[in-house]
């Protein structure tokens, strides 16, 4: 693996040599808290019980547990070492202190002196003072954080990946126990409005057109796990296996049985989902929570939980939408744990209205096809977007579906008649009679305009100047490129090299990269594919490079600002493309450009990798251009001289626009609030083109 110099990433130690002594530890401490969790006593006492039992076996003076109030308060419910005074009256808000850092990051910290943490809060009463050192590790539920499991100790404590790795899986075994308890009633964490039995129209982002009304079908498919602790790791293992040897051939024959109704881009992500199934980094830490003393059942769980709170904190829509895969995944994986004879009827086609709307958090495309198609008839979604894979097989279905309506769950009641008008982003919840009279009007009106759009699906893609426009793709992970074909796409207008970072343990070595780029350009084929360097930062943190901790994470240190502060990451980058190039042609692109002299700095690393491989008798690309992102509104007046450096220049219309309205993009409440093709946006773009081609001699 390369090496990365230190200070260009927080990169992880090495696992321990004594690892499966902290595993013998960890299952040892998992069964005495089963033995609590079994006992006599109040769920107080046995709280009580569990933080002493932690502080004793980790040999800490203290362990604490808080949980999560209205509000987004943390109050602490049990401690062993600080004042028992302290319970029940200690609080602290989400991002406040040490404490409240870890529950609004959903992220372990560890801290040789937790009180010159720049974010310490100092809470008298409870008698913390003498305590420096600190683990602390969120107590996950559903991908929510729903509380802090932390440990203390009176010396400058270093404390190992293992013992972080003990402390998540106790958090995840006390997750299950606090909501068993419900300490904290679930109604309390959710916002309400309005009266249930009232009508309500809601809005949110259309994901597929059309309209249709039905009864609501409330999509909860997380299956409950009740043995958590392992009493045989091996047995665990090999159920496991079974278990995704099952799901493997339930989604072989899904797929099989989807021909009639599925074809084209709609099959190729449900054979990408197939793909993604048998991800071996996801189910390498599967195995790892079973190791550590979990049933197979609670390993899955462990994963899912960790993985849903990292897609909490992820913008991007198409790395949201990976994420929402595994999360379909690990729901169906439990349903196969749960039925060990590998027939498993899926909850959703047991019990379904005539006319079905469907309501969920979010689905994968293989939960959509568990429904009935002859019943259903609309989807609504908490989260989604217009790109992801079930809006995409929903539009091929004719299924309107209308993502992201906040809190829907919380305001829907299982067979309530509920409107879905894609077409206006909108959901009306026990309509009255005159509102069901206009949705008929609308959906005549919606099959007249869908007869003219069909007369038009055949024509070139010429402009009404006469103006011929490539249509290229872009792409993130290797099934992606299948589009090529099906699509009859020119080329990869954008490769987002930064997924396979993100899916990795640690840093990809020139091996790894030359190996990815060198298919990616094998199944493009003659087609040109433009890379672009890491676009790091931001809401896409690498698990192995330091958090940069941004108050603005969009407008921080992200993208080639990484790049050229830690000019490894990127040297090793561009040596892999030009291996992969082999003698084709190479595209290089740059990500958030902010000055002529940042594209210069980036291209003379260009050039240091082509001189190196010349040097080493290396094969080089047939041609290297290099360009960059139009993404930062500082850039447009220094255009006249990019324009001399660039061999292409791509507008990344996203950022641009979001910063020259200064309008965040992932703000549901704001997506539709600006147009991009108002006057002013295409004003910017005629200047740009204008500018381009002066420095092309008028072409």
């Amino acid at each position: 693996m390369t090496k990365i110099p230190s200070k260009s990433a927080g990169l992880p130690k090495a696992p321990s040599e004594s690892g499966s002594h902290h595993h013998t530890d960890s299952r040892l401490l998992l069964r005495r808290m089963r033995d609590v969790m079994a006992g006599p006593g109040t769920g107080q006492d046995r709280l009580n019980q569990i933080v002493k039992l932690i502080a004793t076996t980790m040999v800490a003076e203290v362990c604490s547990l808080y949980l999560r109030r209205a509000g987004e308060v943390l109050e602490l419910f049990a401690t062993e070492g600080l004042l028992q005074t302290a319970v029940h009256h200690t609080r602290l808000r989400f991002a406040e202190g040490v404490i409240g850092d870890i529950a609004a990051r959903a992220r372990p910290m560890a801290l040789a002196e937790a009180q010159a943490h720049p974010g310490f809060a100092y809470r008298p009463e409870t008698g913390e003072e003498i305590y420096h050192s600190l683990l602390g590790v969120p107590i996950l539920r559903g991908g929510k954080v729903i509380g802090v499991l932390a440990v203390q100790n009176r010396t400058r404590r270093h404390y190992t990946d293992e013992e972080v790795e003990t402390l998540q899986t106790i958090a995840m075994v006390s997750a299950e126990m606090v909501a068993a308890e419900e300490f904290v009633r679930a109604t309390e964490l959710h916002d309400t409005d309005g009266n249930a039995i009232l009508p309500l129209r809601l809005t949110g982002v259309r994901l597929a057109g059309g309209a249709a009304i039905g009864q609501a079908v409330l999509h909860r498919p997380r299956p409950e796990v009740r043995t958590l602790i392992a009493e045989d790791t091996q047995l665990e293992k090999e159920r496991l296996s079974a278990a995704l040897n099952s799901m493997y051939s339930a989604l072989d024959s899904m797929i099989a049985d989807s021909g009639d109704v599925i074809s084209g881009e709609s099959r190729e992500i449900l054979e990408s989902y197939r793909m993604i199934a048998e991800d071996q980094g996801w189910i390498r830490r599967i195995r790892e929570a079973i190791e550590s003393g979990l049933t197979a059942e609670a390993a899955v769980r462990r994963v899912q939980d960790e993985n849903n709170a990292r897609m909490a904190k992820i913008q991007d829509a198409y790395l949201r939408e990976r994420m929402t895969d595994f999360d379909d995944l690990a729901n169906r994986l439990l349903q196969h744990l749960a039925e060990p004879s590998g027939v498993m009827i899926p909850p959703v086609r047991r019990e379904l209205p005539d006319d079905a709307v469907v309501i969920a958090t979010a689905l994968g495309p293989a939960e959509l096809l568990d429904y009935d198609l002859r019943r259903l008839r609309g989807v609504v979604l908490e989260e989604g977007s217009p790109n992801c894979h079930v809006a995409i097989i929903a539009r091929a279905l004719d299924i309107p579906v209308v993502g992201r309506v906040r809190g829907v769950l919380e305001r829907i009641d299982p067979l309530d008649t509920v409107i879905v008008d894609g077409d206006n982003s909108q959901i009306f919840v026990r309509p009255s009679e005159d509102i069901q009279s206009a949705f008929q009007d609308s959906v005549a009106e919606r099959t007249l305009k869908r007869a003219a759009f069909s007369a038009l699906r055949d024509k070139p893609s010429v402009t009404l100047d006469g103006v011929g426009v490539r249509l290229q793709l872009n792409a993130g992970l290797q099934v992606d490129l299948s589009h090529l074909e099906t699509q009859g796409a020119e080329g990869v207008g954008l490769y987002r090299t930064e997924i396979p970072f993100m899916v990795h343990a640690d840093f990809p070595d020139v091996r790894t990269q030359t190996d990815l780029y060198s298919e990616i350009l094998a199944k493009a084929g003659d087609r040109p594919v433009i890379f672009r360097t890491l676009d790091i930062g931001g809401d896409k943190i690498l698990p192995y490079l330091a958090d940069p901790d941004d108050d603005n994470p969009a407008m921080g240190w992200r993208a080639l600002r990484i790049a050229l502060d830690r000019p490894a990451i990127l040297r090793i980058q561009l040596r892999a493309m030009i291996r992969a190039a082999a003698g084709r042609p190479l595209h290089v692109m740059f990500p958030m450009v902010a000055e002529v002299a940042e594209f210069d700095l980036a291209r003379r690393i260009v050039d240091l990798e082509l001189d190196r491989a010349r040097r080493q008798g290396e094969p080089v690309p047939e041609t290297c251009r290099v360009g960059a992102m139009l993404e930062v509104p500082a850039l447009l007046w220094q255009l006249p001289a990019l324009v001399e450096r660039v061999d292409f220049l791509s507008i990344g219309s996203n950022d641009l626009l979001q910063f020259l309205y200064a309008s965040d993009r992932t703000n549901p409440r704001l997506l539709q609030r600006y147009d991009p093709l108002a006057p002013p946006v295409i004003g910017l773009m005629r200047d740009i083109a204008a500018t381009c081609a002066a420095a092309r001699g008028g072409a």
